[in-house]
């Protein structure tokens, strides 16, 4: 199986570091949602990455699904979410909120780069509004875990979708957080990024040329 999308994307990064968590061989194919967007539309037509596509040339698209189908293939006693119940809606949550904050972060990075001095003043301040209250909620529900983890002593997909994304904000959009003001989060993300799979699987952001 391959892996397509560059790793200075949150979405790209975590579906690897899950697959390097879960011991699953893959090959990495750095393709540009902007440069190499006729490759990456052979795969996705949404031209759109992480796109996974298996050995037998199905093409998973979306992190979410690309992490079901993962652990499924590893199974419940390995996967990185809990299979059934509150607990799993609970980490489900936590994902959905760190990958909405994603979504608005690269929003928010698009439209400083592509529109440059025709900026919408109105979505810029929605989307930095956005971005610091889910900042405090993701902080506030960090900070009542007193586990090393989101799922106990385990690394789970909250733990890493909330690291990547909080990396790519921080590269992105440095006055957006603030470790201060986060202590929840910052303490979280250096814990995440101090593990092998991290320090393996990055890539310092390069802002898209339009």
């Amino acid at each position: 199986m391959f892996l397509i999308g560059q790793y200075d994307s949150p979405f790209v990064r975590r579906v690897a570091i899950a697959l390097k968590l879960y011991g699953i061989a893959f090959e990495h194919r750095p393709w540009s949602t902007f440069g190499d967007a006729d490759k990456v539309a052979t795969y996705n037509p949404l031209r759109r990455v992480p796109t996974l596509v298996l050995d037998d040339g199905e093409a998973l698209i979306e992190s979410t699904i690309i992490l079901d189908y993962l652990d499924d293939l590893v199974g419940s006693e390995k996967a990185m979410l809990p299979r059934a119940g509150a607990e799993r809606r609970r980490h489900l949550r936590i994902c959905a909120l760190a990958t909405g904050l994603g979504d608005k972060a690269v929003s928010l990075l698009y439209e400083r780069v592509l529109r440059k001095d025709q900026q919408l003043a109105l979505w810029v301040e929605r989307c930095t509004t956005q971005i610091a209250d889910v900042l405090g909620v993701l902080d506030a529900e960090r900070a009542k875990v007193t586990t090393p983890y989101w799922l106990g002593d385990r690394i789970g997909h909250a733990d890493v979708a909330v690291a990547c994304v909080i990396r790519f904000t921080r590269e992105a959009h440095p006055s957006l957080f603030d470790a201060s003001r986060y202590p929840a989060l910052a303490a979280h993300a250096e814990r995440c990024e101090a593990l092998a799979p991290f320090r393996e699987i990055v890539q310092p952001l390069a802002p898209p040329k339009g």
